[in-house]
């Protein structure tokens, strides 16, 4: 055998292993099946960067191949060619960054740079009410919420229950906060029950299109999409709150932006309705403010500070959804990292208990002593951000308070160090100080920003200081139907009250629908709880059947 023919064959042996090699990272990192005149996509994307190809060498510093005789040469044609492979780690490149959204949320590429406000879109019953990004996801929403409705079994429970006495017929609800599949049960839910429902969304990142298109397609209006402007925000309220032979008689908010919007703009609107049920701290705070002024004119429902939405939601849930946001975005490995956790009560508990599990070294800022006081008998260092922040990995805040995060803060961090926010408003970080001549910013992947100032430091900004968890991951499906069950039964109090029951005013849920709420989601658990025997029921002065706790006890 001649050199040459040795030669040959080691070349093809070499090029045929790093097609082999490439074929192997693609097929570990992606399955992709994509059609570009077809608005269905296959996608089962990993978290692994398109970088992971970078580390193989390419066939550039391979000589140019002569086969030794034609059967070498149909080997070498079984794989791709270097522009097919080129494509391949495009389409894996771009799915990659895709599969950091909300939800992993599907996406047509093909429109993406339309607006939705631009395009002109019919359902199958021939209806436009309605302003989503894309109405041909329906489909695969209607898939999601399937999904999501059999891990709320309690809030379908409610449904049955309730459906044939229509409890909410005649209610005109609309509604302000995250759309997810989790969101669309609650919202057929409410509709089941005899509501009429019209739908934006509370944040502009956390929409999963496709069961905004999945409700749009079953004739309920809905105006929000995923990567809105500021503008399209309180344009989809608007068209929301304003429609022709339709006005609103109850309001279902996150965040309090749909009422100070309709308190605002439609004055007439706001004084007739019926009842306000509002669950976040921010909008909470709001509707506080309204009434100390004497300006809330209709009795609100503070679901915020209910036992089972601050317990589980608060707690439980951000215990879960921090890890999955930061690890989707960067790729941290928590062990050994410095985090600072602004903010201690049950959101920021819930995110130290996480990251301390993973062995990252947590310290606490805190304005409250009893909260403060927690936090040290936990084991964390209770500081203030000023002192540690040069030496910090990550920064969290977590207190629904405004610029915890300074500019002059963010001017100290080091370089690489990962700021994000865990509480619902985007007013934590001082993020507008950012957005300014001096500093530079590089979209790395989506809801990631490296902001580089003239030194070459380079801070990671995450979902550009909104809610981490519903921006750029999850939150888990079961916490979330305790809090729908809360927030429907809420709405159907505040609806059915006798004239004088609730005054202008905010009130919390009744320790009666707390019980009930909780009680409902048992039977997941297959737990079995005691009963009091009537001596046992006199001698602590309660009732068989609850509420079990005064209204002043801490859970």
């Amino acid at each position: 055998m001649t050199d040459s023919v040795v030669d040959s064959k080691a070349e093809v042996k070499q090029a045929t292993k790093y097609v082999k090699e490439t074929e192997n990272v693609a097929e570990k990192y992606s399955a992709l099946t994509v059609s570009k005149n077809s608005s269905d996509v296959n996608m089962n994307v990993g978290e692994a960067p398109s970088s992971a190809f970078t580390a193989v060498p390419t066939l550039k510093s391979v000589k140019k191949i002569q086969f030794a005789n034609a059967e070498d040469k149909q080997e070498f044609s079984k794989y791709p060619t270097k522009a097919g492979r080129r494509s391949l780690s495009r389409s894996i490149s771009q799915s990659s960054t895709d599969s950091y959204s909300s939800a992993a949320s599907y996406t047509d590429s093909s429109d993406d740079e339309t607006s939705p406000r631009d395009k002109a879109q019919v359902n199958t019953h021939g209806s436009n009410d309605f302003c989503v990004k894309n109405i041909k996801q329906a489909e695969f929403g209607r898939r999601e919420i399937e999904i999501a409705a059999q891990d709320m079994s309690a809030l379908i429970s409610l449904r049955k229950r309730a459906q044939g006495e229509k409890p909410l017929a005649g209610a005109k609800i609309v509604g302000c906060t995250h759309i997810t599949a989790q969101t669309a049960v609650l919202i057929e839910t409410l509709v089941a029950l005899g509501a009429q429902c019209r739908w934006t969304a509370c944040n502009i990142y956390s929409t999963q299109n496709e069961v905004a298109a999945a409700l749009a397609e079953a004739g309920i209006p809905v105006f929000a999409w995923k990567g809105e402007s500021e503008d399209d925000f309180w344009w989809c309220i608007d068209r929301c709150v304003n429609s022709e032979g339709w006005q609103a008689n109850m309001i279902l908010d996150d965040g309090g932006d749909l009422t100070h919007w309709v308190y605002k703009k439609y004055p007439s609107v706001f004084k007739k309705v019926r009842g306000i049920v509002e669950e976040s701290v921010t909008g909470v705070h709001r509707l506080y403010q309204l009434s100390k002024a004497g300006k809330l004119c209709v009795p609100a429902m503070n679901v915020n500070d209910s036992v089972t939405k601050q317990k589980f939601d608060n707690l439980y849930c951000c215990r879960e959804s921090i890890l999955d946001g930061l690890k989707r975005t960067t790729d941290i490995m928590f062990g050994g990292k410095q985090v600072v956790v602004c903010g201690y009560g049950e959101v920021g508990k819930g995110c130290c208990t996480a990251l301390k599990a993973l062995g990252a070294i947590v310290c606490i800022t805190e304005i409250d002593p009893i909260c403060a006081l927690q936090a040290c008998m936990d084991g964390f260092r209770v500081v203030k951000l000023s002192e540690v922040i040069r030496q910090m990995d990550v920064v969290i805040t977590c207190t629904g308070n405004k610029n915890v995060v300074t500019r002059e803060q963010l001017d100290r961090m080091k370089n690489g160090c990962i700021v994000c926010n865990m509480g619902h408003s985007n007013t934590e970080i001082d993020v507008a100080s950012l957005r300014s001549p001096e500093l530079t910013w590089e979209r790395v992947r989506s809801q990631v920003d490296h902001i580089i100032w003239p030194d070459g430091k380079r801070v990671v900004l995450l979902a550009e200081g909104r809610l981490l968890n519903l921006s750029c991951s999850t939150v888990p499906t079961f916490v979330l139907s305790i809090t729908a069950t809360t927030q429907a039964l809420a709405l159907i109090e505040l609806y059915n009250a006798p004239e004088g029951r609730y005054k202008q005013d905010v009130y919390l849920l009744p320790k009666k629908m707390d019980e009930y709420v909780a009680s409902l989601h048992l039977p997941n658990f297959d737990a079995h709880l005691t009963e009091l025997t009537d001596e046992q029921a006199k001698y602590m002065g309660l009732n068989k059947n609850g509420p079990f706790k005064p209204n002043y006890y801490r859970y």
